[in-house]
């Protein structure tokens, strides 16, 4: 990663690199930024894993390539969690320091762990003196060693660290460019979260690879992102679905201000085809529906502009495998439905500490299984068509059943709770929870839906809540959660 930095700078080190609304720096500097915060990170922590609570911006790049450059791990965090969910992870992980900004000061003194505010530190100050030092080669690494730990929450609602690996991101890095046949000219708006996996590789990762530059917006705002694509002459975006649909909410905007845009691209949760069709009358964008994982590096499949077959998340990228196989374990024929499984170098190396979730994952030929459920054409687009597990996605962010229900069953006055999902046409899923009261006990679906929102994070919260005198059960005695869906 920090060679693909330093190459870039080398081909043009006054290009402009990365940019936000508050700073922008060109290849020259973002080099001298990230080589202060190597120095910071090693000044600060012996600790392999660095911690980094910071918004889609300029900080983040640097902080991010100086952890890698002081040859540690950086693990991203996600500051959309409740406290409690950071501190798991921040344990998790044996992260003593965290790099993060004033902004999230009060979260901040909520972690078990010591906090360094970039605002702090004296980077202009040594980026000047940076011009007078010899520039350090990046650290040797080997293809296996982690650079990134990304946490994505388990189905028992406990967050596990994906180990993705130096190899594991060139892979995917290099298998999304020949795949898009993206360019170094390209100009790529960034208003993904750098936390994620998506935002990560596809808006700091790809285009410094490709020496190109990048404009982040640390929030995401319909009408600010058309009038930045449109100042900004932006020509790749990604996005997931319901960001788009949000688009197209907007009063304002048209063909005229996305006339730019080559490449709009979408992940992290389903396209529906009325939003692509939508879309494309108003604003005359080809939305390009893909397909990944964080356990993948995350992209795996593709649409791209010159072939996209709508309602499909397109081809594997060059070097990844994708197949669907039985219930028998199977492999499956050209459309036959069955669950997806990944194989090739953009494959985790695994959960952090979790050798038996490991294995579940990865099976002994090397295939990741995704737990989607989908069927292959005999051209290759691979198309989606439900989920083994029972995950639920809200505006992109994984949900897990179990997880709320844990919250939920703590109430004094709950009995028995089920969550599942509903169809939601702009943020994909909501999430609804069936409960029972304990005898003689109330509650209302307010008093139950403020008690999640001060346990887990907002779009963990459940849209509805429905107080029901029985769920529905089979003949042992469980559940049947698909009978709650046509309560709905």
């Amino acid at each position: 990663m920090v060679e693909m930095l330093l190459a870039a700078a080398e081909r043009g080190a006054s290009k402009a690199a990365v940019a936000d609304p508050f700073v922008s720096l060109d290849y020259g500097n973002l080099v001298r930024f990230a080589d202060v915060m190597r120095r910071q990170v090693e000044k600060a922590t012996n600790n392999p894993h660095v911690g980094l609570l910071l918004p889609s911006s300029c900080a983040f790049a640097g902080a991010f390539y100086g952890a890698l450059w002081a040859g540690r791990t950086a693990v991203p965090l996600n500051f959309l969690l409740q406290p409690t969910e950071i501190a798991a992870v921040v344990k998790d992980a044996g992260l003593d320091t965290i790099f993060a900004v004033k902004h999230f000061a009060e979260l901040t003194a909520q972690l078990p762990v010591r906090t360094i505010f970039m605002e702090d530190l004296p980077v202009k100050r040594e980026m000047v003196l940076e011009r007078l030092r010899r520039t350090p080669p990046a650290p040797k690494v080997d293809a296996d060693d982690t650079a990134v730990l990304l946490y994505t929450s388990g189905t028992s609602g406990v967050p596990k660290g994906v180990c993705q690996t130096y190899g594991n991101l060139t892979s995917d890095i290099n298998g999304a460019i020949r795949k898009a046949e993206l360019k170094t000219d390209h100009h790529f708006l960034g208003v993904l979260p750098l936390f994620h996996s998506f935002g990560l590789t596809a808006m700091l990762l790809v285009p410094v690879a490709l020496g190109s530059s990048v404009y982040y917006l640390p929030r995401f705002t319909p009408a600010q992102v058309i009038e930045t694509i449109r100042e900004r002459q932006a020509s790749v975006t990604m996005m997931i679905a319901s960001m788009y649909s949000a688009l197209l909410k907007t009063k304002k905007g048209g063909a005229e201000e996305l006339k730019s845009v080559q490449y709009a691209i979408s992940g992290g949760e389903g396209l529906p085809d009325a939003v692509h069709a939508a879309f494309l009358e108003r604003f005359g964008v080809n939305i390009l529906q893909g397909y990944g994982m964080t356990e993948a590096s995350p992209v795996v499949s593709l649409n791209v502009p010159w072939s996209n077959r709508v309602g499909t998340v397109g081809q594997a990228i060059p070097g990844v495998e994708v197949a669907a196989f039985d219930d028998e374990g199977r492999r499956l024929g050209a459309d036959g439905v069955g669950e997806l499984r990944v194989r090739g170098p953009i494959v985790m190396k695994g959960y952090y500490k979790k050798e038996a979730e490991t294995k579940a994952a990865i099976n002994g030929e090397g295939w990741y299984l995704t737990g989607d459920m989908g069927r292959i054409d005999a051209d290759g687009f691979i198309r989606i068509t439900g989920r083994k597990k029972e995950m639920i996605i809200v505006g992109g962010e994984n949900v897990y059943p179990r997880e709320i229900e844990s919250v939920l069953e703590t109430h004094a006055a709950v009995a028995e709770v089920a969550v599942i999902g509903q169809q939601d046409a702009s943020r994909g899923e909501v999430v609804v929870a069936f409960v029972t009261l304990q005898e003689g006990a109330t509650a209302t679906e307010l008093e139950l839906r403020d008690y999640c929102r001060d346990r887990i994070a907002g779009y963990k919260v459940p849209r509805r809540v429905v107080i029901a005198s029985d769920l529905p059960r089979g003949p042992t005695g469980k559940i049947l959660k698909r009978k709650l869906v046509e309560r709905l």
